[in-house]
């Protein structure tokens, strides 16, 4: 990772919530608490962000994709951001309930707007009654804000990131129904033990988020790196070996031995 414990404390990832939204199961991340607000122990969020980032990267790098999952206002931009850079599914604008556990319904409901789409794309929307087609953009306004993110997702994840266990309840129980492994942001108004990856932090200031997300972005985007060298190394191992069947088709130049010199060029000629 490329940031340090200064880091962390200058964005601010050590303020927890006040005492009175304390979850005792968060106790083992809280350094102390001071004038009614929570501290973080910052070396422990430092260890747990290093667990996680080693576990996404190498998800990423067996051809695995994660959800990044953050509706709240402070992390919606942030989310998108880092997942479109890396070509993740995300939920930022809401999170649909059944996006995982009803799977099958929710993908079919992703292809009607993949075909309305593609309606509107080839002009054939143009060519629909005036009514009818100002009800399928209207549907398809709706499906936007749900499907947002999410419209390439053709199969469940492999993990699930999220900012705010406790914001994103729903989504957290769903992943745990299916067995899906969760990494997340929680503060200490969370409960830890909900998450397989529980990153403790302040998950309301904008800079906390940001330089969490930052370190796992650039663990994504070390598992892809390891990922595109795993699937161009088979073309540079044929390349390799043609290049040596195309030098061992060439001949090599023999020098001749002293046999086969013929004897009118022998030294010995010259001597009585």
């Amino acid at each position: 990772m490329n940031i340090t414990l200064k880091d962390l404390l200058d964005s601010g990832v050590h303020f927890g919530h006040q005492i009175r939204r304390y979850n005792p199961k968060a106790k083992k991340f809280v350094y102390d608490n001071r004038h009614g607000i929570s501290i973080i122990d910052l070396e422990k969020t430092y260890e747990q962000l290093e667990k996680a980032s080693a576990f996404i990267e190498d998800l990423v790098a067996s051809g695995k994709d994660i959800l990044f999952v953050g509706t709240k206002r402070q992390a919606q931009d942030i989310v998108r951001e880092v997942a479109t850079s890396t070509e993740m599914p995300f939920a930022a604008s809401r999170w649909l309930g059944g996006c995982l556990t009803n799977f099958s319904t929710i993908k079919a409901s992703m292809d009607k707007y993949r075909r309305y789409l593609s309606m509107e794309s080839d002009g054939s929307m143009d060519k629909l009654h005036n009514k009818e087609a100002s009800a399928i953009r209207r549907e398809m306004s709706r499906m936007n804000r749900n499907f947002e993110g999410l419209i390439n997702m053709k199969n469940l994840p492999a993990a699930m990131f999220v900012v705010d266990s406790k914001s994103e309840a729903i989504a957290v129980a769903e992943a745990n129904r299916l067995k899906i492994p969760v990494i997340g942001l929680v503060d200490t108004n969370s409960d830890p033990s909900l998450l397989n990856y529980p990153i403790p932090g302040n998950d309301d200031s904008i800079k906390s988020i940001r330089i969490i997300l930052e370190t796992i972005l650039e663990a994504v985007q070390a598992g892809l790196a390891r990922r595109e060298a795993v699937r161009t190394a088979p073309s540079i191992r044929k390349v390799r070996v043609q290049a040596e069947a195309a030098e061992e088709q060439v001949a090599p130049v023999s020098v001749a031995s002293d046999a086969e010199i013929p004897e009118s060029f022998s030294s010995d000629d010259g001597e009585a």
